[in-house]
């Protein structure tokens, strides 16, 4: 049987080697082994007559039919070659042997995810904080060509200083990358793009299926011991005033009476502290600011700065005049400071409301409380209850035994027990609700105030409370808020100044110089306001927020935080509570005792918001007297004929007074010694930027470039 089957493999030899006419001899050792690949195929010789490929392909069918050998796999070729054509044809195909699929790697993955989707540029991942070094070796640039890149921007910072991630961005996009900025993925040990969570954008007044009426929310605002703790507490018909420490009020309180049905929402603020603080940050919860002055006192400094915070904000005011009961009120006088003050009272023909009221009698309090709602019907307050909730933060603090506590004051939507939200930096669950009555509630609603149990740190008064869809999101999107604020202390953005206002004010707008004036006499005030008032504002404007008579106060510091303003104090002080405010809010306070200071010092920085203009000043010359050709290009040969030719300063080439070029110098030499400057009668050796034509007796003019304070 051995024999058998060696004759028969013998026999079959010869016609394994056979080929067709016109194929390549390199065909003949096609048949794979498994020690070694197949040979790559070789360039087909001189085209020769042959027949149709669907022909050359049945000899290898019949071949793969009677074929019985195992683990041998025959090639599609033509085994035996048909009668020759008369047409000539094409050389057929050369057999074109795939290779194996490679599995992807993770390196290979990530260069294809280094292509953009949309733009086709570049992606670089760096996880924050980004340093200079870093992201020059990301770009593949020397850090002074990205150093010099960030001075462009009117960013300057060295090699191992953080930039923002915006900042990374228009830096990226100016080389032609893309940025995204990467976290560090704690369960797998290293960084991945960051995804983008974003909190849910609250729908539009004209989308909202149904709206509803809410509760007005109303703040008491006014002078010390002006009865404002006194007149809430005569609203509620409660006795809390009285244990108050010295009259004063001491936190935050949120409270919801309710009159014919309808709810109203009081917040009682310690002065106007907490209603700038939340005015600072975009958060105007206050519908109606009641004004509460005393009808034996009028108006005090404390009440002129109520209306200006009130005003500032763009709110509602109502007066409740107070103590009307006392032997020496003058309910009239009070409303003739009030229209003094741009706030004509409604029986005088104006549209301030003006209510006469006594707290310890309980005079005018029904009528103050009708005219609250009235108001609110005015205003049309309506919003959805059937929404997420979206809150805002009263005060916050941590409570022994309880944690971090925040009063919040459901603006829309209903805030229920189990709801995962987002405030400002800090995330939470809520644990637990309480009301402004002590007692634990499961949802609140609309313009209700409430306590939130359940947070992760100490939100600031002011922010937003936003009910997210799940925990994840809350964490991750507290986590990038965090580092936010990280990076913006580490960039430590300073307030306005007098001396640097200008960088804040966009250059298509008007500028605007806000400041707040204080005086120490009246009569001072008037002369001051009315100086300033006469300087021309043509090309900027100015706005005084607020001015009034006596020390600089935390109220006026609170004030000038949340407007972006300057404080400017005649003839008086700096209270210590309003220094260390100032300190810590980052507000400028300028102390004058001569008024001719005062107007110059705003005059300078009016001027100084203005773009300055540039100005050339030519510091010397030289002459051309011969040409060097050496290996890094021509230098020209030059004397000095006056001033001085600075390394610093620009050059401009002049031939026959005409000039031929201008830019910066690239070397300037004396003998074989880089040197910063030559004076007059010496010679040089001068090198501007790209330029080599330099002829003899051609001038060099150096001058400088002086920024100038435009005229007002």
């Amino acid at each position: 049987m051995a024999e058998k089957t060696k004759k028969k493999t013998i026999e079959e030899k010869p016609t394994a080697t056979r080929r067709p006419v016109g194929t390549s001899r390199s065909t003949r050792n096609l048949r794979p082994t498994a020690e070694s690949p197949a040979p790559p195929a070789t360039p087909p010789p001189e085209p020769k007559v042959q027949a149709p490929t669907v022909d050359l392909l049945e000899p290898v069918k019949k071949v793969r039919k009677t074929s019985d050998r195992p683990g041998i796999q025959p090639f599609i070729k033509p085994l035996v070659a048909p009668p020759a054509s008369k047409t000539p044809l094409p050389p057929p195909p050369e057999p074109v042997l795939e290779p194996a699929p490679q599995e992807e790697t993770p390196e290979a993955m990530e260069q294809d995810a280094e292509v953009h989707e949309n733009s086709g540029k570049k992606v670089i991942n760096i996880k924050p904080p980004i340093a200079v070094r870093v992201l020059a070796e990301e770009l593949g640039l020397k850090p002074f060509q990205l150093i010099k890149d960030l001075m462009s921007l009117q960013i300057f910072a060295n090699l191992n200083q953080s930039v923002e991630s915006d900042v990374v961005a228009k830096i990226c996009e100016m080389h032609g990358f893309v940025f995204e900025r990467e976290r560090k993925d704690t369960s797998k040990g290293h960084h991945k793009v960051e995804a983008k969570v974003e909190v849910p954008k609250a729908p539009e007044p004209a989308k909202i299926d149904e709206l509803k009426l809410r509760a007005p929310i109303i703040t008491f605002m006014g002078h010390v011991d002006h009865g404002k703790t006194s007149l809430l507490d005569a609203i509620r018909k409660a006795r809390v005033a009285a244990g108050e420490a010295g009259g004063i009020t001491q936190h935050i309180g949120a409270y919801s009476v309710e009159r014919n049905g309808q709810k109203i929402t009081f917040l009682d603020t310690p002065g106007h502290a907490a209603f700038t603080a939340m005015r600072a940050r975009g958060a105007n919860i206050t519908d109606i600011v009641v004004i509460v002055v005393a009808a034996d006192d009028g108006l005090m400094p404390q009440t002129l700065e109520a209306i200006s915070h009130a005003k500032a904000a763009k709110v509602k005011i109502m007066v409740a005049i107070n103590k009307i009961d006392m032997p020496s009120a003058n309910p009239d006088r009070v409303r003739t400071q009030l229209q003094e003050k741009g706030l004509t009272p409604e029986d005088w023909g104006g549209d301030t409301i003006c209510i006469p009221v006594s707290a310890t009698k309980g005079t005018g309090i029904s009528d103050l409380l009708d005219s609250m709602l009235l108001e609110a019907e005015m205003l049309e307050l309506k919003t959805s209850s059937t929404l997420d909730a979206r809150c805002t933060v009263i005060e916050a603090q941590v409570e022994q035994g309880r944690g971090p506590t925040a009063t919040v004051i459901v603006r829309m939507g209903t805030l229920k027990t189990g709801d995962i939200f987002i405030c400002g930096s800090q995330w939470g669950k809520v644990k637990q609700l309480t009301n402004d009555l002590g007692k634990p509630i499961k949802e609140a609603g609309p313009s209700t105030p409430v306590k939130i149990l359940g947070l992760s740190g100490i939100p600031n008064a002011g922010d937003e409370l936003v009910v997210m869809d799940c925990e994840k999101s809350a964490r991750f999107l507290s986590e990038e808020r965090l580092a936010d604020l990280r990076d913006t202390k580490l960039s430590s953005p300073q307030r306005t100044t007098l001396e640097n206002l200008f960088a804040s004010i966009a250059s298509d707008a008007k500028p605007t110089l806000k400041a707040i004036i204080k005086c120490d006499v009246q009569g001072s005030l008037e002369a001051v306001v009315s100086s300033l008032k006469e300087i021309p504002q043509k090309k900027i404007s100015l706005d005084i927020i607020h001015s009034a008579v006596g020390p600089i106060t935390e109220s006026d510091v609170m004030l000038a935080s949340a407007s972006n303003t300057v404080i400017i104090g005649f003839g008086t002080k700096t209270e210590n509570s309003a220094a260390q405010a100032a300190k810590r809010e980052g507000v400028q306070i300028k102390l004058f005792s001569i008024i001719y200071e005062l107007l110059d010092q705003v005059r300078e920085s009016m001027s100084g918001l203005l773009a300055p203009e540039l100005r050339e000043a030519i510091i010397g010359h030289a002459e051309v007297k011969q040409v060097f050709d050496l290996t890094k290009g021509k230098v020209a040969g030059c004397i000095v004929t006056d001033g001085r030719i600075a390394r610093s300063a620009r050059a401009r080439v002049l031939r026959r007074r005409q000039p031929i070029y201008d830019g910066g110098m690239a070397t300037l030499r004396r003998f074989a010694d880089e040197v910063k400057e030559v004076r007059s009668g010496l010679e040089c050796g001068i090198k501007l930027g790209d330029f080599t034509e330099y002829l003899p007796e051609d001038i060099i003019e150096c001058y400088t470039l002086e920024k100038i304070a435009q005229q007002l």
